[in-house]
């Protein structure tokens, strides 16, 4: 999803960088073109790992007066959360404490609409969490609201406090990579690395520099975010409004959001955002004779959908936005990019530090590609059903009456926030692939707590003395954990990377065949 602004108030743009010198001959571990959430995140991922780590960022120093708009709140999914949780950074999350999701204009009560599809509520008194099986009591929660400021802010203090530089001001110009290294140039600098990760959105510099293929499909709609002053703000209905011509939400005062389905040509005609546009779309959209006295801040996005058809060239990566975009609908393209970090934080660490099993990068897009596959879809049979056309608002129809149901609630809840995400590793336990549950042990220890180390965990909950055997020599990438847990799912044993997703799982007396194959498929001894 590209985005383009307008902003009133002009704000400073101030590089850090004031050394004089063209070159530096430092060798970085990462490079990361992009200090936004995704970017930042896995840079907290490498350091954690003990990698040195140089993030490139094209904008200057200070908050962008777009982050305050309401584009720049997020619904973080279930497996974002316990991401955050497992590294001890869900504790430093604020906002979700005081800050309703001005989308949903949920009101209080046994109805309490707790997510969307295509703007269409689902409700908390409907979903039926029986049928997740593998949530427990003591499970963090499935859905909570932050911002992208306060996730930079967050992530950025923790990368620091980790050794990692940022440098803002400096765009990627082009880069050079040979089979040992990559050199990224940014105008008259250039930097040395290891590897190169582009984390840099959707118009990646990265992405196009390295050549990869960015295939999809083109947009429907310009959507519209802005902050106006609205002479008359009682000729627009609350909420979210599906009309004639398209959607538009009011939510709070002076915040607007509409969606016109033009395809996209607006926002790719590179036009002014001015007042008077703004004005006559929203007029148009809501059929009403509105009248905006002052535009502050705007911003256009589309609903193209794209995804690399690779993830690797050589010793560059895509992550988050880089690697796929697709409409800003209930906020997943931040969630699939935390996602990405998660997973290709600690693989790389493997390999860098020469802890690597044969072909555990290609896991990497193995395990994520088909997961940007399915949001994509997702994003694209939302946009399907909020045409304004009458075959769009018959599926419209039929998706409401589901929603309005236990099992197309739980449904739809489950999609949005991730809760069912399994990887297909190739095992035949129902557990192998799936984000470890949240195990409370009898001491009150969580599994999340046990892992803000970034070490995979091998979790015993019989005592078996034989298991901690089997991780011997494995002691700087493997913990061992043996206890009773307050609520087991019948598991005796269960072994889990560094990402929180369950590699092996034993029901009976483990096998220590399998366990060991399981070990040597993702970690390599000491």
């Amino acid at each position: 999803m590209a985005l383009r602004s307008f902003v009133a108030q002009s704000f400073n743009m101030k590089a850090i960088i004031e050394n004089k010198s063209a070159q530096n001959n430092s060798i970085y571990d990462v490079i990361i073109s992009g200090a936004g959430p995704v970017g930042l995140f896995l840079a907290c991922e490498l350091a954690l790992a003990k990698c040195s780590v140089l993030v490139l960022e094209k904008a200057g120093e200070g908050s962008s007066p777009l982050k305050k708009l309401p584009f720049g709140i997020r619904g973080l999914s279930a497996p974002s959360i316990e991401s955050l949780d497992r590294r001890g950074l869900l504790a430093e999350l604020e906002i979700h404490k005081h800050l309703k999701n001005p989308h949903l204009n949920a009101a209080q009560g046994p109805r309490r609409q707790v997510g969307h599809f295509a703007g269409i509520p689902f409700h908390e008194s409907d979903i039926d969490d029986s049928k997740w099986p593998y949530r427990l009591p003591s499970s963090t929660e499935t859905s909570l609201i932050s911002e992208i400021e306060e996730l930079e802010t967050i992530f950025t203090r923790r990368a620091e406090a980790l050794g990692v530089q940022i440098m803002h001001g400096l765009a990627i110009t082009g880069f050079h990579q040979t089979a040992d290294e990559v050199t990224v140039q940014s105008g008259d600098q250039s930097f040395r690395g290891k590897w190169l990760v582009g984390c840099d959105g959707a118009r990646s510099a990265v992405r196009k520099v390295g050549g990869f293929e960015f295939a999809g499909t083109e947009p429907e709609f310009t959507g519209y975010t802005a902050k106006v002053d609205i002479t008359d703000p009682e000729k627009l209905k609350p909420g979210r409004n599906m009309t004639e011509e398209g959607m538009y939400i009011q939510s709070q005062p002076g915040y607007v959001v509409i969606q016109d389905f033009d395809g996209g040509a607006f926002h790719n005609s590179e036009k002014p955002i001015t007042q008077q546009h703004v004005q006559k779309v929203l007029r148009r959209v809501s059929n009403t004779a509105v009248t905006i006295s002052a535009l502050h801040i705007a911003t256009t996005w589309t609903d193209r959908a794209r995804q690399a058809t690779s993830y690797r060239n050589g010793r560059v990566f895509l992550a988050g936005d880089a690697a796929h975009i697709h409409a800003p609908l209930g906020g997943q393209g931040l969630n699939l990019g935390l996602g990405d970090a998660m997973n290709l934080g600690w693989k790389l660490a493997a390999t860098i530090h020469n802890r690597a099993p044969e072909n555990l990068l290609d896991s990497y897009y193995a395990e994520r590609y088909p997961l940007g596959i399915q949001v994509l879809g997702w994003s694209r049979a939302q946009v399907a059903i909020m045409k304004p056309d009458p075959q769009a608002r018959a599926l419209n129809a039929i998706i409401r009456d589901l929603l309005n149901t236990s099992d197309g609630a739980t449904y739809f809840a489950s999609r949005v926030w991730g809760i069912n995400i399994q990887y297909d590793l190739g095992g035949n336990h129902h557990l192998a692939g799936r984000s470890v549950p949240n195990f409370e042990f009898e001491d009150g220890t969580r599994i999340g707590e046990l892992m803000h180390n970034g070490k995979g965990v091998l979790i015993d909950f019989d005592g078996n003395d034989s298991l901690k055997t089997a991780i011997t020599g494995y002691d700087e990438q493997i913990v061992y954990v043996s206890g009773r847990a307050k609520e087991q799912l019948g598991q005796r044993a269960l072994l889990v990377r560094p990402d929180g997703i369950i590699a092996w799982a034993a029901d009976n007396n483990p096998d220590h065949g399998e366990l060991q194959k399981a070990i040597d498929s993702w970690f390599v001894s000491n």
